[in-house]
């Protein structure tokens, strides 16, 4: 008897697991609700983005990346506690190599720069839309570096020329913490106030204040706090003006 043939079965384009794309985790880190799910809800849209956490300062968004695993932070600046600029330096030193991306209602020309040298890899305005935001987002998850093309040139100009004395703002004088000190001080804190959020001695803010008024060019503390005051209301009235990223 003739053994019988073997029959070899079909495979089927069914038969295979179907893979879907690899979606890159994204954590938002924002002390606005509504914004919050703006983002989320644009975020969540794309076949190749999702959102994995969120948190609305930085203590809780250090506290949440070991169990959300994000491959990118979306951040703003301003947060109770702990200010962006801070939050940044802290990524960078306990999880070097996560990208992160800032998008804030602030000026990029004042705050763009110092956001990448604390380690950000770009630097979004909320007013800019959805749109750019998700082409700022792939682009630093990329491996590149996302700025406006204003700010772009700016930094190009920065580097290859050297701008006259005294064409630049004081404001760009100074550090990172005697800019949050002038925010604070502009937003109405006093040292005790300062101290206690930016979790510092009142000697040590007093040195700042003493700093700060030295590269501003300013005497007492009552005019510190006159130019600090209309500082920051000039920095809100622009962002009054910037409306909630849309998709």
């Amino acid at each position: 008897m003739k053994p019988k043939p073997k029959i070899k079965a079909k495979r089927t384009a069914s038969a295979a697991p179907s893979l879907g794309p690899v979606q890159k985790k994204i954590l938002l880190v924002d002390d606005h609700p509504m914004l919050r799910a703006g983002l989320a809800a644009l975020i969540n849209k794309q076949f190749d983005l999702a959102v994995c956490g969120e948190a609305d300062d930085a203590a809780k968004a250090l506290q949440s990346i070991p169990g959300s695993r994000p491959d990118l932070v979306v951040t703003d600046l301003t947060m109770p506690g702990r200010g962006g600029l801070e939050f940044i330096k802290d990524l960078q030193v306990m999880h070097p190599g996560l990208p992160v991306l800032v998008v804030s209602m602030h000026d990029e020309m004042l705050y763009a720069e110092r956001a990448l040298r604390a380690g950000a890899r770009g630097y979004v305005m909320k007013e800019a839309g959805g749109e750019k935001l998700l082409v700022a987002i792939r682009q630093v998850l990329n491996g590149q570096v996302y700025v406006s093309e204003k700010m772009t040139a700016q930094l190009f100009e920065a580097m290859t020329t050297r701008r006259p004395r005294g064409s630049s703002s004081p404001i760009e004088a100074l550090t990172d913490r005697e800019f949050q000190v002038f925010q604070l001080i502009g937003s109405g804190k006093n040292t005790r106030g300062i101290a206690t959020q930016l979790c510092l001695s009142s000697k040590t803010v007093d040195v700042h204040r003493a700093n700060i008024k030295a590269k501003l060019g300013i005497t007492d503390a009552t005019a510190l706090v006159s130019h600090a005051v209309r500082w920051v209301e000039t920095q809100g009235s622009s962002d009054k003006e910037a409306g909630p990223i849309k998709g």
